[in-house]
């Protein structure tokens, strides 16, 4: 969590098209990937059955991916990250009909407490305001994380974490290279730096550490663990970009986090 959190003040330091630093993102840490796995001797072999679904997650974290970019450019650290902390809420109500686990009412008052975390986020219903179209593409980024991580749940336990990493970023790179040619990508050379920690530390260690978790721990569970990642991030702004939050922002956070920790309390017990 620690690693993942450093994409909010990178994609907010970053200064090239989104399209442009999550390609090169999904290249980078695609090599990367690949030869941590021909070093440990991993095989990259899959069932073609498991095909579909793979790409499948792929396609979902680019969007995931690209929507939350977008949502920190628009906005800031905090409100980038914490309106895509809505995603242990969504995951909580996709997983019954997903996985058709059984669905717990108490999953309503949490939902209303994240609705109502958001409300202090957008200062108002109004899609001229920055902050507003942040904190919707903010909720459909975790809409697309919570699908991902979902039916990735039913693979994990197949095949090495490190692999499924790499055939996402594979599918990632294929539809966002294009853009390298298409919209401004000369930053690359003085930002390379940023793009390769961005690759290195936030993608190939942390999303592969964090889908290997799934192992031990159900979806749910894994998306309580990782609410202290805005907290994190929020910290990693206020150090390197001197992005203080608002106190709206700090109240709809707490409220949104309040939601996470109850339901990491019913989890644990």
């Amino acid at each position: 969590m620690l690693f993942i959190s450093t994409s909010g003040a990178l994609g907010r330091y970053i200064d090239m098209p989104v399209p442009v630093i999550i390609g090169f993102r999904a290249i980078f840490a695609g090599i990367l990937i690949f030869l941590y796995c021909k070093f440990k001797g991993i095989s990259f072999t899959t069932s073609s059955k498991d095909r579909p679904i793979i790409i499948l997650s792929g396609v979902l974290m680019g969007i995931h991916w690209i929507t939350y970019f977008y949502a920190l450019k628009f906005s800031n650290v905090a409100v980038g990250m914490l309106s895509i902390f809505t995603y242990p809420v969504i995951t909580a109500f996709l997983e019954p009909i997903l996985l058709k686990t059984k669905f717990q009412k108490v999953h309503l008052l949490l939902a209303f407490l994240v609705l109502l975390g958001i409300y202090f986020l957008v200062p108002d219903l109004d899609f001229s305001n920055s902050y507003t179209k942040a904190v919707v593409l903010g909720i459909l980024s975790a809409l697309a994380y919570s699908i991902r991580n979902l039916i990735m749940k039913t693979k994990v336990g197949n095949y090495n974490g490190s692999v499924l990493m790499w055939y996402q970023l594979i599918v990632v790179s294929i539809f966002l290279t294009p853009f390298l040619f298409f919209m401004n990508s000369s930053g690359i050379a003085s930002q390379w730096l940023p793009l390769l920690t961005l690759a290195l530390l936030t993608t190939a260690l942390g999303h592969t550490l964090f889908l290997s978790s799934f192992k031990r721990f159900s979806i749910t569970t894994a998306s309580i663990i990782s609410s202290v990642q805005p907290v994190y991030g929020i910290i990693i702004g206020m150090i390197f970009l001197q992005e203080i939050p608002k106190f709206s922002t700090i109240i709809g956070g707490t409220l949104i986090l309040t939601s996470v920790v109850i339901e990491s309390i019913r989890t644990y017990k």
